[in-house]
């Protein structure tokens, strides 16, 4: 498995750096790594470059890659044609991927900062019945909130490393 999955995520790491960004090669890794797990794994099955388009597709969808507003944003023809695969054929296989691991549009796990931060969905929480965002309560709230993996990191803290509470995560 470690082979296949260094396979996919050397393609999709050159991919990303050339045509998109850093952040996109650490989504599709982080994608790659949940499909790795699963058993049996899919992956083991198929071209690893599919495989590949696939992973980098369900991404891009996930942070609406094809909409003209987002950078970068290759359309979706462009996509299949700078990873050598056919868009169906892409397709397909990241539709696949999003119904096996149940992933949404704007999906927490997969989603860029950037759109995470303006997802008012990845942020609602629901305190003695009140729903509030938990970009307003108190840090030490968002900091339970966050261990409990209800919100994708402690805003008070400004996210990334300093999400983390001082204490490991449980």
């Amino acid at each position: 498995m470690r082979r296949v999955f260094n396979g996919i995520t050397a393609i999709n790491r050159a991919f990303c750096a050339r045509h998109l960004d850093a952040e996109y090669a650490r989504l599709c890794d982080r994608l790659t790594a949940k499909l790795a797990r699963k058993r049996p794994s899919p992956l083991l099955r198929g071209d690893r470059r599919i495989w590949a388009a696939g992973i980098i597709y369900a991404i891009g969808r996930v942070n609406f890659l094809a909409d003209p507003d987002q950078q970068p944003h290759p359309r979706t023809d462009e996509l299949a044609s700078l990873l050598g695969v056919k868009q169906t054929t892409m397709a397909n296989k990241g539709r696949l991927i999003m119904d096996t691991l149940r992933i949404g549009l704007l999906d927490p796990e997969y989603c860029r900062r950037d759109l995470l931060d303006r997802n008012p969905l990845a942020w609602l929480l629901q305190v003695d019945g009140l729903v509030v965002d938990a970009r307003w309560l108190p840090e030490t709230v968002q900091v339970q909130a966050w261990q409990r993996g209800l919100i994708p990191y402690v805003p008070a803290r400004g996210g990334g490393d300093l999400a983390a509470p001082s204490k490991a995560r449980p």
